[in-house]
């Protein structure tokens, strides 16, 4: 089993920056990678970063190419998610959840196993 816990969201300006963590226990990241995701009221669940566990390479969607960076620190078995220049339209609750499949594209969130609580980010204009 493994239990994902995200931290760090919070109301923020725009143009503003904030850290996002995603810590797991029970069982590590190990050999998986991990993505976050978003969701805004009324909207889907939407991929944002994806970073692999190995080499690590990492993959963004457009829309936070640029501004967000992904990274992992395999000492504390802990993700993380740098937003800058955050925008109104980044607003939504964030989730972290470990990838189950290895093979294509990292922006399905049905390969996704374990997911965490989420946390709120709120970005005022």
């Amino acid at each position: 089993q493994v239990q994902l816990v995200e931290s760090g969201g919070g109301l923020v300006q725009a143009g503003g920056s904030l850290r996002l963590s995603c810590a797991a226990s029970g069982r590590t990241f190990s050999d998986y990678g991990v993505g976050w995701f978003r969701q805004a009221p009324g909207k889907e669940r939407e991929f944002v970063a994806h970073i692999s566990w190995g080499a690590p390479s990492t993959t963004y969607a457009d829309s936070v190419k640029g501004r967000f960076t992904i990274s992992r620190d395999n000492a504390k078995n802990t993700v993380y998610l740098r937003m800058n220049s955050l925008k109104p339209e980044d607003t939504a609750v964030y989730y972290c959840a470990r990838r189950a499949r290895i093979a294509g594209p990292p922006d399905n969130r049905f390969d996704y196993d374990y997911w965490g609580q989420g946390t709120q980010v709120t970005v005022s204009s």
